[in-house]
């Protein structure tokens, strides 16, 4: 496990050997049934560890940061822009927003003014998005070129050169001769004296001024490294201003000759010739040596081009390496111009995706120290060559960095100081580091987690529970009081404590440590579905700090578990989907995949549960999967659909859907045509197209899981078209093939007419069947009486402290009890009954509330309900701060706009 390891004893024996083998208690295929599991092997099991420094950007009040950066975007010059999108970026990446992150880094490249910006910020893009090359694939089939990252015409991107007319020296001897010949290695080369003269200001004086070579018609350049066909490519220069099809070899004579004799416009001729002919990795390294040393800055663009479209495979050659890593400051800024910061930090993040100990990922590390110029950019490069200085247990200079990035006012480092000093057998200066920190800043989960790290028995878990408190969605806290719990054998609370981040957070370590708390209890079918689960998630996945890969775990565990027949597994898949168990449902799919069944069905289903669980990353790989398994082609088309409307191509998708539907009808491809309509179309019209869809894919042949999902989408639209008896019909139908979602939908037809008994009653028993039933207490939440609704909304912060709504309607509450529904969903109503409702007390408590949700959650609801509070007490400078921070979230949210507007004019 990554954050978690072996007793000692353990560690002492051969990889060969490491399987849990001695926990299942297997002798000759016989298993052994203790009445009790020993502590001693629980402790070699779940020992947590330590929770890692991360190596990120977390600074200690993450919404005036991005307010800062939104304030410094309004009027900064056009060239800072994409530093600034870097900047936020970072904090966006330290928050855990791949979303947020992706968008600030598209802003950095859309914003980008010089070539080296739009080439780093490409190629970013383009690492980030691995693995989508099949969505291009996609979108040309349907004819839509995607260009967005494609090769940039680098020359295009840099001005010509213009070079002021040379006029001829004072000094000239009207007898000699118009043609000059120079002579190299026995060959004479004529050349038009005046032409070659206007070449460069060295040239003019050495052919029209007072030097010996005015008055000679032979002039030897033997000396000056150039070949004769160099020099007669020169010539012709001089005269047609163009250079011929040349080699590499007579260009790079020409490019050091041009450099020699200041002629500008010839080199720039020979830059762009050069540039060309750039067209691979090994063509990039030789010629960026050149370029970085005549200082031509198209051909190093062109070679860094090529370089980084490479990434990451190019940072496995050395030749690349060493090609980022020779480099002075001078020829650090001709191979990226005022882009040193952003393509180091680039190159860092991928070499520490790769081996973040690895001495290449120190190099690059240390060019990123010297690139950063703002405090800001300094506080990222110190932070994370201190990191990773900790990693390699270079104790002394990770001290360094990490102190340096504290003065510069990164206090996350000081996580970093904490641990060196603890190592260095100082655990009291450790404590105190981490108080001093709560006692001076608004103090935020991850200062207390830390904190914990140096304390002992109640102490420690006051601090975890703190930490909890604050931030949710940290997992040490959880991992270290469930591993408590098992070493006293409380085996219930231990299971209750790691499910209660499970329940919101899909966590690999959290499913791994629940998997060794299953094998210590001998409940190997839990444990299976757990590794099930992890090998979902991630194939290749490594147990034990990367010691047994988990497939191997699975086929040990498995040994001593029933094995289910096809029909068996179907029955199970129809009981846990129904009971909204997903990690269960993943379970029994990736089981399924083994069998003979249809594997494109099953990854599609795969992807639909990885969604539910929002991961995406895993639900577009289960997609391509789905894709790749498909028994016929219309099957094929659907899966291409839904790739593409996931991504946000929705006509792409339509049109694959119709090309599936002409080639045969089926449910899929009419459930995708219905869906994707009903979600991109704004024309109200258009529902009775997607009803009448929806009949069609009803009619078509299909299991009871998808009509349930068609059914339940039917009545919705009914629903929202106000046919409430006709959704009532969809639901019930639903129901009754144990599509258990439909629950909710069936109360929200009691709802609508009136009868809010009922609809609380149906959201009872949905909440009664869901293994995962948070957005069911919040749904019933809205037909209880006040109190209850309390009582509903605290326990969806219980069960996923992630949604927001809780808070804001608690916040909007302690305004007006009566008015809070109102309130979350209309925020103008604030504005016309703050005046009456709001009293010192109260705006306190209501700005807490938030508070709390903002320190650990970046939502722009929040920051805009916390803004509009702040303005109505008068705090003008707090509401600019909010709404700074939520446009830096969605800078087209008209609603965060207008009040930006409104707060903005106020603003003394």
């Amino acid at each position: 496990m990554r954050n978690f390891f072996l007793s000692q004893s353990y560690k002492e024996t051969q990889l060969h050997a490491l399987n849990p083998q001695s926990w299942l208690q297997v002798e000759r295929g016989k298993l052994y049934k203790s009445t009790s599991y020993s502590p001693s092997s629980i402790e070699s099991l779940i020992k947590v560890a330590e929770p890692p420094v991360l190596t990120l950007f977390k600074p200690v009040d993450y919404v005036e940061v991005l307010a800062q950066i939104h304030e410094e975007l309004e009027g900064c010059a056009p060239q800072e822009m994409s530093n600034l999108y870097l900047l936020q970026f970072q904090v966006f990446r330290g928050l855990g927003e791949a979303k947020l992150l992706q968008r600030s880094l598209h802003s950095a490249w859309q914003n980008a003014t010089t070539v080296h910006e739009k080439l780093i910020y490409a190629s970013w893009l383009r690492y980030e998005k691995q693995g989508e090359e099949v969505i291009s694939d996609l979108l040309a089939s349907c004819g839509k070129c995607s260009q967005e990252f494609g090769l940039l015409n680098v020359a295009s991107q840099f001005p010509s050169k213009t070079v002021d007319t040379i006029s001829r020296c004072s000094y000239q001897i009207d007898q000699i001769s118009t043609m000059v010949f120079f002579q190299i290695r026995g060959e004479m080369i004529a050349c038009e004296r005046q032409k070659i003269a206007a070449l460069s200001a060295p040239f003019n004086t050495m052919l029209n001024g007072s030097f010996t070579e005015s008055i000679l018609e032979v002039i030897d350049l033997s000396e000056n490294g150039i070949s004769p066909v160099g020099m007669r490519a020169v010539s012709n220069f001089s005269v047609e201003e163009h250079l011929d099809d040349l080699s590499v070899e007579i260009l790079l004579e020409i490019m050091v000759f041009a450099n020699t004799f200041c002629c500008e416009k010839l080199k720039d001729a020979c830059d762009r010739q050069l540039a060309s002919l750039v067209s691979s990795r090994q063509d990039a390294v030789e010629l960026m040596e050149c370029a970085m040393e005549e200082d031509a800055p198209v051909l190093a663009a062109s070679c860094l081009q090529v370089l980084l479209r490479e990434l990451p495979q190019c940072l496995n050659d050395e030749q690349v390496i060493k090609t980022f890593l020779n480099v002075n400051k001078q020829q650090r800024a001709t191979m990226a111009g005022h882009a040193s910061f952003a393509l180091y930090c680039l190159l860092c993040q991928v070499t520490m995706n790769i081996n973040p100990k690895s001495d290449v990922t120190v190099c690059f590390l240390e060019k990123l120290v010297e690139s950063a110029a703002s405090t800001r950019q300094k506080q990222l490069a110190f932070h994370q060559l201190g990191c990773v200085k900790l990693l390699r247990k270079e104790y002394s200079e990770a001290e360094h960095y990490f102190s340096a990035a504290l003065t510069a006012g990164h206090v996350y480092s000081v996580a970093g100081l904490a641990r060196l000093a603890y190592i260095r057998g100082d655990k009291l200066s450790s404590h105190e580091k981490l108080s001093s920190v709560i006692s001076s800043y608004q103090p935020l989960g991850w200062m207390y987690q830390e904190r914990a790290l140096y304390c002992e028995g109640d102490r420690k878990l006051e601090d975890l529970d703190k930490a909890t408190e604050l931030d949710p969605t940290l997992t040490h806290p959880y991992m270290y009081r469930a591993a408590s719990f098992m070493r006293k054998q409380d085996a219930k609370l231990a299971l209750a404590e790691i499910n209660r981040l499970l329940g919101f957070k899909l966590s690999l370590e959290c499913l791994e440590l629940r998997f060794c708390f299953y094998l210590a209890l001998e409940d190997y079918k839990s444990a299976l579905c757990d590794v099930q689960a992890i090998l979902t998630l991630s194939p290749e996945y490594r147990m034990f700090e990367g010691r047994a890969p988990a497939s191997q775990l699975r086929t040990l565990v498995r040994e001593h578990v029933d094995q289910w027949t096809t029909a068996d597994c179907w029955l199970q898949l129809y009981d846990r989907w129904s009971s909204v168990d997903d990690i269960g449902s993943l379970s029994v799919i990736y089981q399924m995949l083994e069998s003979d069944a249809a594997k494109g069905v099953l990854y599609f289903r795969q992807s639909l549960l990885l969604l539910r669980l929002n991961c995406p990353e895993a639900a577009m790989r289960s997609l391509q999967l789905a894709r790749q398994h498909a028994a016929t082609e219309h099957e094929r088309l659907v899966y291409e659909g839904w790739i593409l409307y996931d991504t946000g191509h929705c006509e792409e998708g339509l049109r694959k859907a119709e090309e599936s539907i002409s080639i045969q009808r089926s449910f899929e491809a009419f459930f995708l045509k219905a869906y994707a309509l009903a979600d991109s179309s704004l024309d109200p019209s258009c529902s009775a197209t997607v009803v009448s869809l929806l009949e069609d894919a009803l009619k078509c042949p299909s299991d009871r899981l998808r009509k349930g999902q068609a059914l339940n989408n039917l009545g919705s639209v009914y629903v929202d078209s106000g046919n409430i008896d006709m959704a009532a019909d969809c639901y019930i139908s639903a129901l009754k093939i144990q599509h258990t979602r439909a629950h909710q939908g069936l109360a929200r037809v009691h709802f609508l007419k009136n009868d809010r008994k009922a609809a609380y009653e149906e959201m009872t028993k949905l909440i009664e069947k869901a293994r995962n039933n948070a957005s069911a207490y919040e749904k019933r939440s809205e037909y209880c009486e006040r109190e209850h609704t309390k009582e509903d909304l605290q326990m969806v912060t219980q069960l996923d402290p992630l949604r927001v709504y809780p808070y804001r309607y608690r916040a909007a509450v302690s305004l007006c009890p009566y008015r809070a529904n109102l309130f979350c969903s209309h925020l103008n109503l604030i504005y016309q009954w703050s005046p009456v409702l709001m009293d010192n007390h109260k705006e306190k408590e209501a700005i807490a509330e938030l508070t709390q949700a903002i320190a650990f959650k970046a939502d722009l609801h929040l920051l805009h309900l916390r803004a509009a509070f702040y303005e109505h007490i008068g705090d003008i400078a707090s509401a600019l701060r909010d709404c700074r921070a939520a446009l830096s979230l969605d800078p087209n949210h008209q609603e965060m706009l207008e009040l930006h507007k409104r707060v903005n004019s106020q603003e003394p």
